[in-house]
Parts: C-alpha cells; structure tokens; sequence
C-alpha cells in the first residue's frame, strides 16, 4: 500500500453486535474462517460470565449473527479468548481461576476440559502456532505453559515465576516456541525452553532500563513475520521493537529484542489494547473512546522505523475499547470490544 493510498483510508462501522449484558472483554476471530468461501467466525467474552460466537451471514455479507452463547461454565467474568490454529478448540479464561476448551458439535459447543491450578484470576489465553501448546496467565503473577495432549488431556509442564505483579496477557510468537509476557509490573518477558533440559526460563526482560515501559503494560501484537512486536501501555505509548528473525527461526530462542522506537503524545488515557495486521496497520483500542491506526513511515531519513498515524476514529464506542482484534484473512475487518457491552466490527476501506 502506497503513502496516497493511505492517507484515502477510512474506517467504516459495518454493524454493532449486542447480546452482552456487561462489558466486553475480549475477541478472537476464528483462523480457519473468513477465506476461501467459509463465513468468518468470530468470539466475544464478557463479564456476564458468557461467551458468544458471531458468523457472518454469508462470506461476502456485512452481517453478522449470533450463533452460540457459551454458558454455565464460568462463574465469573470471562476476560480473555482464543481459538487453536486449526479452529476447532476455543479456549476462555476467566476470573473464577480456571480455563475452559470448548469444541464445536454441530451448532453447539461443548466444554471438553477445565483446566485448573492458577491461585486466581486467570487474565489470557494463548495457543502456540501448532496448537502443541497452551499458556496461561494470572493476577497470582504465574504464567502456566500446558501440553496438548490426545484425548482433550491438558499437562501442566511448566509454571513460570518473574513478574512481580498481576500479568495482563500472554502470547506465543507466530513463527517458533517462544512465549512472551506482560504484566502490571512494567515489564515484558520472553519465556523460551532450554533444549537440553527441557526447562522453560525467562531469557530476556524488557523494562525501563531497556527503553521500556513506565506503567502497567496491558496488551503485545506480533508483525506478519514475527521480527517485530508491538507493545501499549498506561504510560500513554506503544513501543515497537525487533528482532534478528533469521538468528531466531534457527533455533537461538534468547534471539535479542531490541526497542526500535517509541509512539507518543497520540493518546491521552491508558491503552487496553494494540493488534497488528498482516498488511502492517496497527490498531490501538484506549480509555478515550477512540480506536486509532498507525503504519510505518516512508522516511528512510533514520535508520530506525517510524511510525504514523494513520486515523483517528473518535467516540468508536461509548465507553473504554478493551480490544482490537484485526480479521487474520485480507478482508480488512476490525473488530472492537467495549465497556459499552457491544461489539463494532469495522471496514478499513
């Protein structure tokens, strides 16, 4: 996409989804759908202890239907939501301090296991690239990693203790098995395996004194290519930073990520959450109300990245964007979750 093509952009409100009786936390799009003549599928979790599964009426329909509610298994709010690779597995974490894996039967979902062990609230969900793999994370500070099994079986083979403070959300790196996360304590965390004892460590903190954050880092988005990682915060910035991707796919899990640059003074309150697509727009959902989209800059003047604003889409809902979640397929759609207990899904066009 050229600069002039950029600067045309909008975003376009498709449809408001309602169902949700209380805030809205988190979304995932379903990777198997939306390409290929299959209707996008989209979850939404919320704090009415429920999950909610939106289709797509038909594959070139701007409309969207729920499906399935996703009930009676949480007693708590459901914060976080994240489907396998394949499409077939969702997984729902939830403050009552478990994680459930559904599986869809026909039109209706069933819950297969419940994975237990964290102290409490269980913060975010997130599969490896294989599906081999499930971590999880928790206002106790842990980060659980668990092995996929047959059978639905779920193995607990690590728990990983660094962050000092409550860790808002996990994610594994698109292309190897490198688990990152971040937390209330300011920081980011690379977690990798040590091939010979099969250990999981901590192989690399990012925080201030590595041009880090300044307050609770909140949300973490990999590029299409997983050399660079973007991160938002309560300290009002997104951070972009890179890695030598060819040292990492060869096997160097501790491959050394390095800031790049720093985005301020485009947003005013606290940022919940940040997504990357894969044409490379980044998207911000915030305390303000307002989603907004950066891209790297043409300038070549300096030697590192920079970013731009793209668009600024004021009053996108009624109260605080809590998420962002870009479609993984080339249609350009843009899904938002809000304090307001509705979903928007957008159109860059």
């Amino acid at each position: 996409m050229t600069q002039m093509e950029e600067e045309r952009l909008k975003l376009t409100e498709i449809q408001t989804l309602e169902g949700h009786t209380d805030r809205v936390w988190g979304l995932a799009w379903n990777p198997s759908t939306g390409a290929d003549g299959v209707p996008a599928v989209l979850a939404s979790c919320s704090g009415d202890k429920t999950v909610r599964i939106w289709q797509q009426r038909s594959p070139s329909s701007t409309s969207f239907d729920c499906k399935a509610v996703l009930e009676d298994r949480h007693n708590r709010t459901v914060r976080s939501c994240a489907w396998s690779p394949s499409g077939k597995q969702l997984a729902t974490a939830s403050f009552d301090a478990t994680t459930a894996i559904w599986e869809q039967n026909g039109d209706d979902f069933e819950c297969v296991s419940t994975l237990e062990g964290h102290e409490n609230e269980v913060k975010s969900v997130s599969w490896n690239a294989s599906g081999s793999l499930l971590a999880t994370c928790s206002r106790d500070k842990c980060v659980w990693i668990w092995e996929v099994l047959p059978g639905n079986e779920y193995d607990c083979v690590s728990v990983l203790q660094g962050h000092t403070q409550d860790v808002k959300m996990v994610q594994w790196h698109p292309k190897v098995d490198v688990l990152f996360s971040c937390s209330y304590d300011n920081t980011i965390k690379v977690w990798a395996e040590d091939g010979d004892s099969d250990d999981w460590s901590c192989v690399q903190t990012l925080g201030e004194s590595s041009s880090g954050h300044s307050s609770t880092v909140w949300a973490l988005s990999f590029n299409e290519t997983g050399d660079k990682m973007v991160t938002c915060s309560d300290d009002l910035t997104i951070k972009v930073w890179g890695v030598d991707i060819e040292r990492l796919l060869s096997g160097d899990g501790t491959g050394s990520w390095r800031h790049l640059c720093t985005m301020s003074g485009y947003h005013d309150r606290t940022i919940f959450s940040v997504h990357w697509s894969r044409e490379g727009i980044i998207a911000t959902g915030a305390a303000d109300d307002a989603i907004r989209l950066f891209s790297e800059s043409e300038d070549h003047s300096v030697d590192e990245p920079s970013y731009r604003l793209l668009l600024k889409k004021e009053k996108a809902h009624g109260m605080d964007i809590n998420s962002v979640q870009w479609s993984p397929t080339a249609n350009r759609l843009l899904a938002s979750a809000s304090d307001d207990g509705t979903i928007k899904i957008w159109k860059l066009e």
